[in-house]
């Protein structure tokens, strides 16, 4: 039985699945579009929206949750002062997943990840060095 057992396993150990999520989340934050399967974009999505949430109130208790989920500096930056700020009056919602079709190889349903109203030139750049505002 698999009562009250939230969120998918995707055939990956834990530790496995945790650190394709951080990574994900970090793309996603940085490109603010994606494509991945479905499975993983389901996934993917309350997992950002929650950092982004924090992210909204730019406090070091609230930049040290997101760094400590993430493990990444210049995504959390960015969450803070880019995707919090814009995103401040928006009460959730804050990525949007298309289904894609299916990929060639072995028909997966795959899916584009993005921000709802996001920057459309973000996609084409790297990724800046985003200043920490604590430091």
């Amino acid at each position: 039985m698999r009562h009250r057992l939230a969120g998918r396993k995707l055939n990956r150990t834990s530790e496995h699945r945790l650190a394709m999520l951080r990574n994900m989340a970090s793309s996603l934050v940085q490109y603010e579009q994606i494509t991945t399967t479905l499975p993983k974009a389901k996934e993917l999505r309350p997992y950002l929206e929650k950092l982004i949430t924090v992210g909204k109130e730019a406090t070091l208790a609230n930049r040290r949750l997101i760094y400590n989920t993430l493990r990444d500096d210049s995504a959390t930056a960015k969450i803070v002062s880019v995707l919090g700020p814009r995103y401040q009056s928006r009460p959730g919602g804050y990525i949007r997943i298309i289904k894609a079709g299916k990929r060639y190889g072995d028909t997966a349903a795959m899916a584009i990840i993005e921000f709802v109203g996001r920057d459309e030139s973000a996609k084409l750049r790297a990724a800046p060095a985003y200043e920490s505002e604590a430091e």
